[in-house]
């Protein structure tokens, strides 16, 4: 299991209970890889504690906070198992599911995702926003991403060494694995309230993420300013075409400061925003072309040697 953990003080007790007890009742040898992404608290002290007292407890301490998707990333890098299961630190995907993840692996499947029926605790707005995110992005940039659905899932070995493969800067792992391919299936389950703490994800990092899986696996915001582009066109045509023929008709032209500025808004506008998503398209390239690892390695416990954020 690949847990990343940030700033998760009040949720490491829980967490160390609810894994032991579920451990134990586990046909298999399990390990849990807790990836402390730079927490500010006494996170990383606590997960060293528990990685002393179980050598089934593996901790990679990240050099800063790199992000979520980079943090579960080091822990996948330094997975040994023959199937992997990433799970958040807040315990609002119940350990019990991933029994259920595992009959399905030994059928034959590949990847295994949690399919939230419920998202309990959740205010209506979160819940309002997280549906329109995955249909939005059924639609217009991901049709195979299931929805509904985290980076809670089961990865099987061979899914997994394709995944360490691509090592792009920005990344949306979901995504990433559902391009993949491999033999898919879900597994729904309710997600839980929060049993401690506060979600770390605020709403400028909720859409940031969005955006990252947007222009990561599409070129349809290019497509879409280019599509704003021509209404505004459109628009200025017809309102070219208004003032010729009132100063044909009707012949009561005033010089026009308003249409004047409304269409010089209008375009100003539409390039902006048309040079905007270009430049998010070629700083992510920029990026790239730097070929910095994906996270720093600070600390690590029960882990030899420890892994680094470049390509295997």
């Amino acid at each position: 299991m690949v847990v990343p953990v940030f700033n998760e003080e009040a949720m490491i007790p829980l967490l160390r209970h609810k894994w032991t007890e579920f451990a134990q009742s586990l046909p298999c040898k399990t390990e849990i890889i807790l990836v402390n992404d730079g927490s500010a608290d006494n996170t990383l002290g606590l997960l060293m504690d528990w990685a002393a007292a179980d050598r089934r407890v593996k901790v990679l301490g990240l050099a800063r906070n790199f992000g979520h998707q980079a943090a579960i990333t080091a822990g996948l890098d330094a997975a040994g198992g023959d199937a992997v299961v990433i799970l958040d630190a807040d315990l609002q995907d119940p350990l019990e599911v991933i029994a259920d993840m595992l009959q399905r692996y030994r059928e034959g499947y590949d990847v295994v995702y949690g399919q939230r029926q419920a998202r309990e605790g959740e205010s209506g707005v979160k819940r309002l926003t997280a549906w329109a995110f995955y249909r939005l992005m059924r639609l217009f940039v991901h049709p195979n991403l299931p929805p509904d659905t985290g980076d809670f899932r089961l990865i099987s070995r061979p899914c997994l060494d394709a995944l360490r493969n691509m090592r792009e800067t920005h990344r949306f792992l979901r995504g990433m694995v559902a391009w993949a391919g491999f033999a898919q299936v879900a597994v729904p389950y309710r997600r839980q309230p929060r049993a401690a703490g506060g979600s770390k994800y605020s709403w400028l990092k909720m859409i940031r993420f969005a955006w990252t899986g947007a222009v990561s696996f599409s070129p349809a915001p290019l497509r879409l300013s280019l599509a704003i582009g021509l209404l505004v066109a459109l628009l200025g045509l017809g309102e070219g075409a208004y003032a010729v023929a009132r100063a044909l008709i009707i012949r009561d032209t005033v010089p026009g400061w308003t249409s004047s500025i409304a269409i010089t808004c209008l375009i100003g506008g539409a390039i902006l925003m048309s040079i905007g998503v270009l430049g998010e398209y070629v700083g992510r390239i920029f990026e790239e072309s730097k070929g910095r690892p994906l996270y720093l390695v600070s600390s690590t416990a029960n882990i030899e040697p420890a892994p680094h954020g470049r390509a295997p």
